[in-house]
């Protein structure tokens, strides 16, 4: 497939179309996520006092604040949940046997959000968690929808799961503007998490499957980028309309122009080919070359279809499978923290611009500019540096600039947004990173469940975020830190993590697992791969070997002493077995994998010069 993505165009006509088409949706899922910023805005408020009625506004005059409110040293305001009792109206006092009372009744400040959740629902006070709770529900529904859109897309296919789910987000999108209740509103808050998960990941992954391997770094970061379109345009619409039921409604209604998908979007080719659905898959292909305005030829087209189809295990990848071989566990594993880390640092730095100071719609258009220029990072940094280097980078530098809040003295909040923002625009550069290193590192046949699953754990770490945040009312700079913990530890880590820049999409379970797995380098092996390349020796007197078999022996037997000096008697023992045409023909055959090759032998040139020579070996002139 990948030959055939290059002859045709890796990013042509056809792809950028259709990735423009995929990538819209994640325009609604983004303002969709980031919406409870203001749908559940928190309000300033206070305690409805004996005398005042049931319209009662929310300022006060200074001397009845300070005789009927208590004082919040620690928040250094009035307290907002409590009253003294027996305070007189005419004149203002109160005796000094004065008891902290409850709130009988809640008086908002409408003067910023004339509506909120948190006005209608009461999550205030003894009630203030439940606020937390309605996120985090949102980000389990998250959790459960990556995994069974992902799940579902690799059974069925990403075109009939990613139209059910936009159709679901439509329906349950428009109706928690209307439910009453709060325990409704939280069932159907869940069940938008996970239906906004089928709508985002199952276009990601069919926009990553229509390019080839020099253009995913793109494509990747570029769809990140509509995510932060969907910031710009949340913070638009939250502004314009005060009503949160209103501005739900506003959020969802767009979508319904993506139902048309139906009739335009085809079928992933990479999974119809390995469903075995052939016939379907060649339609979609020459339609792309079509588009492309590229000639394939006959030969072309059957080696895209049979090499992309190699392992009958094509479409039986499951869950199960990420974790069946050591290889293919130990990355899983690392890419699950990943997410986990970059989602909930990710979303609680997100939905915690309301606790930074100042203004709300200015914090969340910051936050949302800075990830433009992250995005314009990560593009020009991938494909010149790679993966894995930048995302360890990115964290740790990240996790330092949000440590650092913790020395910022009280009087400089501005100080405290700005570190915050910048550990934001690292956050963003690395979760676009996560997305294109986990897309590249699973193979085709649980490529979809493995982001799905990657994902379903990212949505723990966002369904802690918002409890997190709620640490910030004891210390302010505490979910900082915590925060700065996090993606400090996953930087770290990141470093175990296999490197894909240039490298061919994995295809089977089989190919996941040996991706980046390094040879054994021990006496049998070497002694097995001298055998190999002896055999190699003597057929080719007698008929020729193909290049690939060549290349397959040599790249096996240079990988089992390269690391080692002490083995370069070994490494001149299997060298000299191959003569200057096999060499020669691998140099033009494999123009990639031989330069690997020629800088491995110049590494132990001055080890082996003699030792080459004394076995007759004739040494090329690129060895010289």
């Amino acid at each position: 497939m990948e030959k055939f993505l290059e002859h045709i165009g890796e990013f042509g006509r056809y792809q950028q179309g259709m990735f423009v088409l995929l990538s819209l949706p994640t325009i609604i899922v983004a303002m969709q996520k980031l919406a409870w910023v203001f749908l559940g805005a928190r309000v300033d408020h206070r305690c409805r006092l004996p005398w005042e009625s049931d319209n009662a506004t929310f300022p006060l005059d200074d001397l009845m604040k300070n005789v009927s409110l208590p004082w919040d040293d620690q928040k250094m305001g009035y307290d907002q949940c409590h009253m003294w009792s027996d305070v007189t109206l005419e004149p203002p006092a109160r005796p000094n046997d004065s008891q902290k009372l409850n709130c009988d009744a809640i008086v908002y400040d409408t003067s910023k959000y004339q509506t909120s959740a948190v006005i209608d629902y009461q999550l205030v006070c003894e009630r203030a968690w439940l606020r937390a709770t309605v996120q985090s529900v949102f980000m389990v529904g998250m959790l459960v929808g990556s995994y069974l859109f992902g799940d579902l897309s690799d059974r069925f296919g990403r075109k009939p799961v990613f139209l059910s789910a936009l159709v679901l987000m439509v329906v349950v999108g428009l109706g928690q503007a209307v439910i009453p209740d709060y325990y409704v509103l939280t069932i159907l808050r869940f069940i938008l998490g996970a239906s906004l998960q089928g709508v985002f990941l199952v276009a990601y992954v069919m926009a990553m499957e229509l390019v080839g391997k020099k253009r995913r770094v793109l494509v990747g970061v570029l769809a990140q980028a509509f995510y932060t379109l969907g910031f710009f345009t949340a913070a638009a619409l939250a502004w314009s309309i005060t009503s949160w039921r209103w501005l739900q409604i506003s959020m969802t209604l767009p979508a319904l122009l993506f139902i048309p998908y139906y009739w335009i979007i085809p079928e992933s080719s990479r999974w119809l080919i390995t469903k075995g659905r052939i016939s379907e898959a060649r339609i979609i292909l020459e339609k792309a070359a079509k588009v492309n305005k590229k000639e394939v030829t006959e030969d072309a087209m059957l080696q895209a279809l049979e090499v992309s189809g190699v392992g009958k295990d094509g479409g039986k990848g499951n869950f199960f499978d990420l974790f069946r071989y050591p290889n293919l566990r130990k990355k899983t594993i690392n890419l699950f923290f990943n997410w986990f880390v970059n989602s909930g640092v990710y979303y609680g730095l997100s939905l915690n611009t309301g606790n930074l100071g100042g203004n709300d719609y200015i914090n969340f258009v910051i936050s949302g500019a800075v990830e433009l220029p992250a995005h314009a990072m990560t593009i020009f940094l991938l494909d010149r540096v790679g993966r894995r280097i930048p995302l360890c980078v990115f964290l740790c530098l990240g996790g330092l600039a949000l440590l650092s809040t913790m020395f910022i003295p009280s009087g400089l909040p501005w100080l405290v947004i700005t570190l915050a923002m910048t550990g934001k625009l690292c956050i963003t550069a690395s979760y676009a990173i996560v997305y294109v290193l986990t897309a590249e590192i699973f193979p085709t046949v649980v490529r979809n469940v493995g982001v799905g699953s990657s994902s379903m754990v990212a949505r723990v770490g966002g369904a802690l975020a918002p409890f997190i945040n709620v640490l910030g009312d004891q210390w302010q700079p505490l979910p900082l830190l915590i925060f700065g913990s996090m993606s400090l530890s996953a930087g770290v880590l990141t470093l175990l993590l296999p490197e894909t820049l240039g490298q061919q999409l994995p295809e089977t379970i089989k190919d996941g697992e040996n991706f980046d797995k390094k040879w054994k380098s021990d006496e049998t092996t070497a002694k097995g791969g001298a055998e190999q390349l002896e055999v190699l020796r003597e057929s080719q007197q007698d008929a020729p070997i193909s290049p690939q078999d060549q290349q397959t022996d040599l790249v096996f037997a240079l990988d089992t002493t390269r690391h080692d000096s002490k083995k370069s008697r070994r490494f001149t023992l299997i060298f000299c077995h191959l003569n200057v045409k096999t060499i020669d023909n691998l140099c033009v055959n494999h123009r990639l994998k031989t330069c690997r090759l020629r800088q491995a032998a110049k590494k132990f040139n001055q080890n082996t010069s003699l030792q080459v020579e004394e076995c007759g070996w004739k040494r090329p002139g690129w060895l010289a």
